[in-house]
């Protein structure tokens, strides 16, 4: 599943996964278990309203990875 996030247009942290949730773009939203449940419930929520996919990674690090970046990764979202 994280392959598709290094081939995608993406979006990456919780302000811009938000927007691209409320605006349509997300096509399916990354999620991590090791992540604060304060940050990753609202927007599984929010993905779940959306009828976007809600797929859970691991890992932050597993995440910042796969979106080609070199620090962790809470949350993401191929768009």
């Amino acid at each position: 599943m994280l392959n598709e996030l290094e081939h995608t247009a993406k979006v990456v942290g919780v302000k811009q996964v938000r927007r691209a949730l409320a605006d349509g773009r997300a096509k399916r939203l990354y999620l991590t278990q090791d992540a604060d449940p304060q940050l990753t419930q609202p927007l599984a929520r929010q993905a779940q309203e959306h009828g976007v996919d809600a797929v859970w990674v691991p890992s932050m690090k597993a995440l910042g990875k796969a979106c080609g970046i070199a620090v962790d990764a809470a949350v993401a979202a191929a768009i």
